[in-house]
């Protein structure tokens, strides 16, 4: 990857995370409190909508930008240009460039993300209260609890997601018969991001219930398959389920907003 691809993919990247984190965080705090095992109401309910936005905000450019770079530059590493993968492996070199891009963008997600949630679930207490709380009772090893979870959650998502993504500006493309603008990308964006999302939110709630549980428990051990079977056994489908309709608006809206303003910005600085 070129210098200048790297910073258009790293500042593109950044802004696109932002943009996304902050317009709808409203929706994100909704779904938390959903997906919590105290329930909605008692995790706030509507109450302190925008408890954790901070954490949010301080994560989400480096996040953003971690995550695009890698991806960006893993489909230059092995893509045509690269490796000299065939275009009919297009998908796989997607799905790939995808993976590798989400285990590094989690390194910092998560401690963002483990603040955020606890905060949204406990809106009495602020970002920095629940940092401080968290670090004195789990070190900063409790920052990082969720981490397998979250990439066994984001690797499944960007398997669905990035792969349909590209195809859908591939098919558009080709039946217009020229490169699609920004806005178009971002309804492409806006399909694939809300379908990923609903068919992976069972691994969400997971990852919500492993973050927000007390110290010591069962749950906070972070052993996926007893935490998918405890929600199944308490509260059937409609558990694994839990907040998905906030989770898909978030997502589908986010994936309109992500990718269309990701596209955008590495344009302008691309061929400026």
């Amino acid at each position: 990857m070129e210098r200048r691809e790297f910073v258009a993919s790293l500042v593109a990247g950044g802004c696109a995370g932002m943009c996304v984190d902050l317009t709808l965080f409203p929706l994100d705090t909704i779904k938390t409190r959903l997906q919590s095992q105290q329930g909605f109401s008692k995790a706030g309910g509507f109450r302190g909508i925008y408890a954790g936005v901070p954490s949010a905000a301080v994560g989400s450019f480096p996040n953003a930008a971690a995550f695009f770079v890698t991806y960006e530059h893993t489909k230059s590493l092995i893509g045509p240009g690269g490796l000299g993968v065939t275009p009919q492996l297009a998908p796989v070199t997607h799905m790939l460039a995808a993976s590798l891009g989400e285990i590094v963008a989690c390194l910092i997600r998560v401690p963002t993300e483990v603040v955020k949630q606890r905060t949204q679930a406990c809106p009495s207490s602020t970002t920095y209260q629940m940092l401080l709380s968290t670090l004195r009772e789990e070190g900063f090893r409790g920052l990082y609890r969720g981490y397998r979870s979250t990439v066994l959650r984001e690797i499944p998502f960007s398997l669905v997601q990035f792969p349909l993504w590209e195809y859908l500006k591939t098919l558009w493309s080709q039946r217009q018969g020229h490169t699609l603008s920004s806005w178009q990308a971002a309804v492409c964006g806006a399909f694939a991001g809300a379908f990923a999302a609903f068919v992976t939110t069972p691994l969400d709630v997971v990852k919500t219930r492993i973050m927000l549980a007390k110290a010591g428990t069962t749950t906070a051990s972070g052993n996926i398959p007893l935490v998918l079977y405890d929600v199944w056994k308490s509260r059937g489908l409609t558990g694994l389920f839990a907040g998905s309709i906030p989770r898909i608006a978030f997502i589908g809206l986010g994936g309109f907003i992500f990718l269309g303003s990701y596209e955008k910005v590495r344009r302008m600085l691309l061929y400026q």
